[in-house]
């Protein structure tokens, strides 16, 4: 089988997958944000680990933004490994995990509720142990995954938790803007020819940052992820706030940066780091849809638009899917099986 063969059928899978998503779970996560309303958690606690983790802090910045709830993510090594019992009383505690076998992520579950916490599994198994261990489970809908590289479930945990805070918010605009997600995102795929192209200039690159900000800081973490697990590229995310103060000194003439900058209200902060990194002679890759930033970068990637900041990431996770494909590719590696890795993670 070619490499890279269910990678790229399953990023390719996402427009439907999202659909699909946004058919079948509808009515349920409608039933759980009237839920929310008539009784608001004093506070959510989102549990996962590797991309899911990173759809986690989406979760985090949508549910502080929207709905003005404190969110926690959560350390499941306090539970399992020291034991400690978290007062979760009138608490909601979300995990997210595709395959729902990850024996922390479910131990976790267990204690959350025994904690007092309304407990949801978000997880593309039904029958998984995540499943049978919550109050609640929202289903992504994905489909078999088989790469270790995970695509079209992240992006479905992201619309699985935009879909939920929208219509707890009452952010009916938002709620409505959902449906545009499969169109915008089979738009990204046709970027596909683009990206290869920019692949071949960043083929030999060792290390890299990838930098945005508020709702895509998770974009960035998890372009980082895919980059570090498929081509065993050195890349560390940055929240661009966080670059500038200290390690946008590292970064010189030559130095590789990922520049993820949605239009949204981070959006001027970003292009001002653009600027700077540009002075610094760092060799800018810029994803976005704001001409101004597009001018900015040394290469470009031209994103669709999503229709509200807060739908950014599910869109613009497309060209950094295919990005990674693409260079682990070049690189000779295989991004179907990442060396080390399995699909399932067992750490408790």
């Amino acid at each position: 089988m070619t490499r890279g063969t269910f990678m790229r059928r399953e990023i390719f899978e996402q427009p439907q997958a999202i659909a699909r998503l946004l058919d079948e779970e509808g009515p349920k996560i409608r039933t759980l944000a009237r839920r929310w309303q008539a009784k608001p958690p004093r506070l959510v606690v989102l549990a996962a680990r590797g991309s899911s983790d990173n759809a986690a802090l989406y979760g985090r910045y949508l549910i502080e933004i929207l709905l003005e709830v404190p969110v926690s993510l959560a350390a499941p090594s306090v539970r399992t490994l020291y034991k400690a019992r978290l007062r979760l009383d009138g608490a909601l505690a979300i995990a997210l995990s595709q395959s729902g076998r990850s024996p922390d992520i479910v131990e976790f579950m267990r204690g959350a509720a025994r904690a007092g916490a309304h407990t949801i599994a978000v997880t593309n198994d039904p029958h998984a142990p995540l499943a049978r261990a919550a109050d609640d489970v929202l289903l992504l809908h994905a489909g078999p995954e088989r790469s270790v590289a995970a695509t079209k479930t992240y992006t479905a945990q992201l619309t699985a938790l935009s879909l939920l805070g929208a219509m707890a918010a009452r952010r009916r605009l938002l709620v409505d803007a959902h449906q545009a997600l499969p169109d915008l995102m089979a738009r990204a795929l046709g970027l596909d020819d683009n990206v290869r192209q920019v692949a071949t200039r960043y083929r030999k690159i060792t290390g890299c940052v990838t930098v945005s900000r508020g709702y895509n800081f998770a974009t960035a973490l998890e372009a980082a992820l895919k980059l570090r697990e498929t081509c065993s590229i050195g890349a560390e995310a940055l929240s661009s706030a966080d670059l500038l103060h200290g390690p946008i000194a590292s970064i010189g003439r030559g130095f590789p940066a990922l520049l993820i900058a949605a239009q949204g209200r981070a959006l001027p902060h970003l292009i001002e780091i653009m600027r700077r990194l540009r002075r610094r002679g760092a060799r800018v890759l810029g994803i976005s849809s704001s001409s101004r930033a597009l001018k900015l970068a040394t290469s470009a990637l031209a994103a669709p638009e999503a229709p509200d900041e807060a739908l950014s990431p599910h869109v613009l996770a497309v060209p950094l899917q295919l990005l990674a494909y693409h260079l682990a590719l070049l690189r000779g590696f295989d991004p179907d099986r990442p060396r080390g890795l399995r699909k399932v993670t067992r750490v408790l």
